[in-house]
């Protein structure tokens, strides 16, 4: 499980930092690509990595500002050129849908591969075999929401020694040991898995929030994440302008890390106004709070290691 940081600015891009779009690599996982917003020229960025976009089979759009959506019509429609024949699905707000297919329809784009969409509210939005994602309404100028992404706990090791001291041998059967939850042996013996495997291996979990005023009320959403990704616009002395355009300072984020209790904190959504001889001095506003934070730069990657 990696973050690959696309786009890390806000509203505008600059010659340092795009717009906002984010990959979660799930490659290794499930042998996809979920992307977090498309900003303008997404693609263009994709291009200078190794993201192959037929591999994103799902799109989360934290709100329908221009720069976390514009590059999504040219994303969908080059994907058709690249292999892409798998379904993809858009989850995003209400509204998303109709952007999408208007301006397909408009520009007579045809996609080669099955286009869906779901319409977020907060709760519980998707759930398979190795994941579950809930979203979280935040506080924005229009509907913005925070996608928590909790992967599943996975079971433990076989205990090799303890099959062997019972006087089972390596071979297929140690498979169908740790695949079921009762095994009969060829003598007949009834194997319990439990007694044979080591504990859970915990699941990792990710919270990535769209743009947001700091607030209290997202304190149980992060609640423990091994990594929050949070918008960071303004410095700390810019708390009366980030009220006013729904925004955060660093110092707001870094106190909702520390009050979460999570692991590691990930400054995004930077403002242009700020040079890269000053991105030093937001982190230290930032740290004097939560030390373990770092901020995201175009085509940075964050592995999140396996518990």
């Amino acid at each position: 499980m990696e973050l690959f940081f696309l786009g890390t600015g806000s509203g505008v891009p600059s010659k340092e930092r795009n717009v906002s779009s984010l990959a979660l690599m799930l490659l290794q996982e499930v042998n996809s690509i979920w992307l977090f917003d498309c900003g303008e020229a997404t693609q263009h960025q994709i291009l200078h990595t190794s993201i192959k976009p037929r591999k994103i089979n799902k799109i989360f759009i934290t709100h329908l500002h221009g720069d976390h959506i514009f590059g999504l019509p040219g994303l969908l429609s080059s994907r058709s050129f690249q292999g892409g024949d798998d379904e993809l699905t858009i989850y995003g707000p209400e509204g998303i849908q109709e952007y999408v297919e208007t301006s397909l329809n408009i520009s007579g784009t045809h996609l080669t591969y099955p286009l869906s969409f779901v319409v977020i509210n907060e709760g519980k939005i998707l759930e398979d075999e190795h994941f579950i994602v809930t979203c979280k309404k935040l506080e924005h100028g229009i509907p913005s929401y925070g996608f928590r992404i909790e992967e599943k706990d996975k079971p433990g090791e076989l205990q090799v020694n303890k099959l062997k001291e019972a006087g089972i041998q390596p071979g297929p059967i140690y498979k169908e040991i740790k695949e079921n939850e009762w095994t009969i042996l060829e003598d007949g013996r009834e194997i319990r898995r439990e007694d044979f495997i080591g504990p859970n291996k915990q699941g990792r979990h990710v919270v990535i929030l769209g743009d947001t005023r700091s607030t209290e009320k997202n304190k149980q959403f992060v609640q423990n994440a091994d990594i929050l990704v949070h918008e960071a616009t303004f410095d700390k002395e810019k708390v009366k302008l980030a009220r006013d355009y729904f925004h955060s300072t660093t110092e707001q984020a870094a106190s909702l890390a520390k009050d979460g209790q999570v692991k590691q904190l990930i400054l995004n959504h930077i403002s242009s106004r700020y040079q890269e001889d000053e991105l030093e001095s937001l982190l230290l506003e930032a740290r004097a709070i939560f030390p373990n934070t770092i901020i995201a730069h175009d085509f940075s990657k964050v592995t999140i290691p396996s518990k």
